[in-house]
């Protein structure tokens, strides 16, 4: 092994409002100490309860991606797993995410949150 991994880094327009999304979703503390890194106007992180990191970088003139749309393709999704599809997705709507294929389908719900960022919700076999 050569390294760890200490945090998935997330390009956006907000850092602080995309961590507190995913806070309601993940829960943890926004913006905790951390030896690691220092935390500014332009960087947000999200401490969850899983151990995960996930941090959040101000980038200039920011695009989000658009789902199907070559010209401003997703880099990455992230999946989570849901032990109740539809209540995970009434909630995640709730937060502003908006639903991508009009409805979830086979255990798969596909929704695109602030900052443009596509998410898969799997309910757990």
């Amino acid at each position: 092994m050569i390294a760890d991994l200490q945090c998935v880094v997330l390009d956006c327009s907000d850092p602080t409002e995309l961590a507190e999304f995913y806070q309601s979703l993940l829960g943890g503390t926004v913006n905790q100490q951390d030896r690691r890194w220092a935390l500014g106007e332009g960087w947000a992180t999200l401490h969850a309860p899983s151990g995960l990191v996930l941090a959040f970088q101000r980038a200039a003139d920011y695009q989000p991606p658009r789902w199907l749309d070559t010209s401003r393709p997703q880099q990455f999704h992230l999946d989570f797993g849901v032990a109740d599809l539809d209540r995970a997705q009434a909630q995640v709507l709730s937060l502003g995410a908006r639903l991508l294929h009009g409805s979830c389908s086979s255990g798969i719900c596909a929704v695109q949150q602030l900052g443009g960022w596509v998410r898969a919700w799997v309910r757990p076999p």
